[in-house]
């Protein structure tokens, strides 16, 4: 919050403070200002999480949205702005799913996909669609897969490495949650495979998470939708044997999940002492997503019946960290 105050002061004025009044006349370079705010939102949202960045970046595209119906501008300046307004609500439509505000997320996604059809700017579109499918994963797989594989039949002649990796592990976790465990299979070698090529001089600012972290984390995500606890442990020791520095949020993410596999697993205590050791790092996220995930592991081992020094030990403490 401290880095966007400063950003606001330095040249969004318009859009994270002060008056909503409209500028008479924008250009080229206000919209190229609007669009670098969404990486200071990416940024911001990778170390800390988004519930403190959500109300802002909602707040940043109704101001950005009166600028393209009210505001004076050229048929160029007009086209780099719905794309700009894309970019940003995608950007609010993630940080709505991380803050546990997922029924906002879907109509800025909706929006997005059509501004990047006026603006006929199909990376725009694909990053829509990604994010997309992501959301609809665990409600709607089906559709989660035919956007993923939208995504992949608009990017075809101009995906770099790292974006078709991303398209493929969507595709691998909502394979998954099908239990689908060939498909599962078959997209997560694609995937691996696709990030060996190596980062790429025209990915986009949207795949800057996805490393080998990643590739991890989603597929410890799948191996506990398809009942493999074991192997998910695996892929989430891997993440904190070898964590991504610029990606704190997902690094804590994953090690609450290792908990989950290792309660999956049996291993009452080491689940316990897996969530008590994160249960810090957790307490200064502002990710509700992260908090809710720590909190049903909580209700697990609250259970009489699993009561142990180590389980009362993180009930305590989790209690205690919550009622601050």
């Amino acid at each position: 919050m401290a880095a966007l105050a400063g950003l606001a002061a330095a040249g969004h004025p318009y859009l994270l403070t002060g008056t909503a009044e409209v500028p008479r006349n924008i250009g080229m370079d206000q919209v190229r200002l609007a669009s670098s705010l969404v990486q200071d939102f990416r940024r911001a949202d990778a170390a800390a999480g988004a519930d403190q960045l959500c109300d802002v970046a909602i707040q940043a595209h109704a101001r950005l949205s009166a600028w393209a119906a009210k505001a004076n501008y050229s048929r160029e300046v007009g086209d780099a702005l719905q794309s700009a307004l894309a970019d940003l609500g995608i950007q609010a439509a993630w940080l709505a799913t991380d803050a546990e505000r997922r029924p906002q997320a879907r109509p800025y996604l909706n929006e997005a996909i059509t501004r990047a059809r006026i603006a006929d700017d199909p990376r725009m579109e694909v990053q829509a669609l990604t994010q997309l499918s992501m959301l609809l994963r665990e409600s709607q797989p089906g559709e989660s897969l035919h956007c993923a594989e939208a995504a992949l039949r608009v990017s075809a002649r101009w995906a770099t490495p790292r974006l078709t990796t991303l398209l493929h592990l969507r595709r691998a976790h909502t394979y998954a949650v099908l239990t689908d465990a060939s498909g599962f299979s078959r997209e997560m070698t694609k995937a691996r495979r696709e990030l060996e090529r190596g980062p790429h001089e025209d990915d986009p600012g949207f795949v800057d998470f996805v490393n080998e972290q990643e590739v991890n984390g989603i597929q410890g995500l799948s191996y506990l939708a398809l009942g493999r606890p074991d192997r998910a442990a695996q892929s989430f020791r891997a993440i904190i044997a070898n964590p991504s520095p610029g990606h704190r949020r997902n690094r804590v993410y994953y090690t609450v999940y290792l908990s989950e596999a290792a309660y999956q697993q049996g291993d009452i205590n080491g689940a316990a002492r897996i969530a008590l050791d994160v249960l810090p790092e957790v307490s200064q996220m502002n990710s509700g997503r992260v908090s809710r995930y720590l909190a049903q592991v909580r209700s697990n081992l609250a259970a009489p019946r699993r009561a142990t020094t180590a389980t009362r030990q993180f009930v305590d403490a989790y209690d205690r960290a919550v009622s601050v």
